[in-house]
């Protein structure tokens, strides 16, 4: 039996995953997580095969639990959920110790397929992102200067690109806008930058934005 822990901060996809999961006799959802603390009290108490990550939580972002979650069982396999296509965090979950990567509006024989070859010791990737992933293996994806971001950057980065205000990207990811004031001025730095229009543009040339 696959004991696994599903980490989403919404209820209704949570319940449509352990729906879907109902019908394979050989995977359990042993528990759930609706914020990044939330997983890793569960780590500690409990036993698990895989987990199974939203990559938008509130409060500390799913790839900063993801890297918790290695830190802390590093065998342990870890299965990104995400609405946003590969090319926006593929590389970086993959980077950050996931095991695989999954679009959300996959079908449900790819969840458990996926769940199935993590638990096995094996990588569960998209054909598109396996080209990103032999792309910057050769060297050829360059280094572009949204790549020196770290992951909360980046996505700060992403949501100041939309146009957001920075109470509002505060209130999202359950942060201080002093927090996110400070993140901003340290994106403008590392990319070389000096304006919201700046980073807006920039992050449309490179298409880092949701189509």
């Amino acid at each position: 039996m696959i004991r696994i822990l599903i980490a989403d901060d919404h209820p209704i996809v949570r319940s449509g995953f352990k729906q879907i999961l109902m019908d394979y006799p050989d995977i359990e959802v042993g528990g759930e997580a609706e914020s990044s603390q939330q997983v890793i009290q569960l780590l500690t108490t409990s036993r698990w095969d895989a987990v199974v990550l939203d990559i938008s939580m509130p409060g500390r972002g799913g790839l900063e639990t993801l890297v918790e979650i290695k830190r802390l069982t590093p065998r342990l396999p870890v299965l990104i959920l995400s609405m946003h296509p590969e090319s926006l965090y593929g590389i970086r979950a993959l980077k950050a110790g996931a095991s695989g990567y999954l679009l959300k509006k996959s079908a449900p024989d790819d969840l458990v397929n996926a769940i199935r070859a993590v638990v096995r010791g094996r990588r569960f990737i998209s054909p598109l992102l396996a080209e990103y992933l032999a792309s910057e293996l050769s060297g050829e994806a360059g280094h572009a200067k949204h790549e020196m971001l770290s992951s909360r950057e980046y996505e700060v980065f992403r949501m100041i690109a939309t146009g957001r205000h920075l109470h509002d990207i505060a209130r999202e990811l359950s942060l201080s806008e002093k927090t996110i004031t400070t993140y901003r001025a340290r994106i403008l730095r590392k990319m070389g930058f000096t304006t919201n229009a700046e980073l807006i543009t920039y992050a449309v040339k490179n298409e880092l934005l949701d189509s």
